[in-house]
């Protein structure tokens, strides 16, 4: 696919990161619109959509790059996702919030120059329980002390916005007006896509083993499709266990939990938001496919966990794919009673990346400073913003404030946010 993004300049992205960047590039003594990666060699494993956005930003740059990817383009956590693109309250502390509203403005960007599809509605979120429900009166207040278009909207408001969901009489909907949502598998490819146009190479099947190192420095990869020479090696591998023990000598504290995404056959439009409901998330995508996210999960028991074990992204067979579809069916229709007898085509298990402090994991290995490391949930929100300036670190060699928050090697204490 050839792309129309000769006007969109790498970093572009809100004034206090760009400023940032720009300090960065001053320091090595040229033009922030200068920094060229000509002549590197940077190896990207994991064709998510954090991956390609970084293969993107630094094929742009001018850097040579190479995809690998043990199947293909978002084949793992990036398809099993709910893609809600957003900077909510549970986007916890500022610094992180504001990291989301930046991923967000990227979007935007993305959007324009690869013409991307993207549900620009926000969306529409309440409890059940009275006392959650009063604690999201005081996250909203919180969201938009920080600059969000957040509020309550009455019934009345409800039933224009959204006239074919029954709210059940909920009250104090919480409507955030700068949420969307993507298709993570179009826009992967989208990414993927736009870097081939800048001369990156996509490999798959292809499964990095190991690099190759003198004297300390990476002069390669040896992969399953023989070896690769490069500089630098950026990870974004997700919840892949071991790969980065193996490959940037350094394993990043994190546990991975699993999370069920259904797609429905396409419908005719019954929802224009993101439908954040007691017990499911929902929203429409423009092909007219509903996706289903779980918010309880399987049910705890021995059986369910021996399923789990080896982290398969797919049900061991139809039928039972199909009964947990079924289960989430049952619950959506109770909000959305348009979707009640639809056929499910895709039942995925997503394995979320999580760092036990629940932020994003950016910046090189402490042990081999030419392996980047990019791995995070939100993976979506931030895929813009995390394209950008962890390209622009990789080819400039200048660390940005921007990410001081979330290096490798800094103290991960566990929160249980999501």
């Amino acid at each position: 696919m050839k792309s129309d993004s000769n006007n969109f300049e790498l970093g572009k992205i809100n004034r206090r990161a760009l400023l940032q960047l720009a300090v960065a590039s001053a320091a090595l003594g040229i033009g922030f619109n200068q920094v060229s990666a000509k002549g590197l060699r940077v190896v990207v494993a994991g064709a998510g959509i954090v991956g390609a956005s970084i293969a993107y930003h630094l094929a742009k740059a001018g850097a040579a790059v190479t995809v690998v990817d043990q199947e293909g383009p978002a084949t793992h956590a990036s398809r099993g996702t709910f893609a809600w693109i957003n900077a909510t309250w549970a986007k916890q502390p500022r610094h992180y919030h504001a990291f989301n509203q930046d991923g967000l403005s990227g979007w935007k960007d993305l959007q324009q120059a690869l013409k991307i599809p993207i549900r620009w509605q926000g969306s529409l979120e309440w409890y059940e329980q009275a006392q959650r429900q009063e604690k999201l009166k005081q996250q909203i207040r919180e969201q938009v002390a920080w600059g969000e278009r957040a509020r309550f909207v009455s019934s009345h408001e409800l039933a224009l916005l959204e006239p074919q969901v029954n709210f059940r009489g909920a009250r104090n909907v919480a409507y955030s007006e700068n949420d969307g949502a993507v298709d993570p598998v179009v826009a992967t490819n989208a990414l993927l896509q736009a870097a081939s146009s800048y001369g990156a190479t996509i490999k798959y099947p292809c499964t990095l083993n190991d690099v190759i190192l003198r004297s300390g420095r990476v002069i390669g990869v040896a992969t399953t499709g023989g070896e690769i020479k490069t500089d630098k090696v950026v990870l974004a591998t997700g919840a892949a266990p071991g790969v980065g023990q193996r490959i940037a000598g350094f394993e990043i504290p994190q546990r991975s939990t699993p999370g069920v995404i259904a797609v429905t056959e396409p419908l005719s439009p019954v929802l224009n938001r993101v439908l954040v409901a007691p017990g499911i998330h929902l929203h429409q995508r423009d092909d007219g496919r509903i996706v289903l996210g779980e918010q309880a999960g399987a049910p705890q028991n021995e059986a369910h966990a021996k399923r789990l074990e080896g982290r398969p992204d797919r049900f061991p067979g139809k039928e039972l794919a199909l009964q947990h579809a079924k289960r989430m069916i049952d619950i959506a229709v109770q909000f959305l009673p348009a979707i009640s007898g639809v056929n499910v085509k895709q039942v995925y298990i997503g394995w979320r990346p999580l760092p036990l402090d629940g932020h994003p994991v950016l910046g090189v290995s402490p042990v081999r400073p030419d392996v980047y490391l990019a791995v995070m949930h939100s993976g979506v929100s931030l895929a813009p913003i995390v394209g950008q300036l962890a390209a622009h670190e990789i080819v400039s060699g200048v660390t940005s404030e921007h990410l001081d928050k979330y290096r490798p090697d800094r103290d991960y204490q566990l929160v249980r946010r999501y």
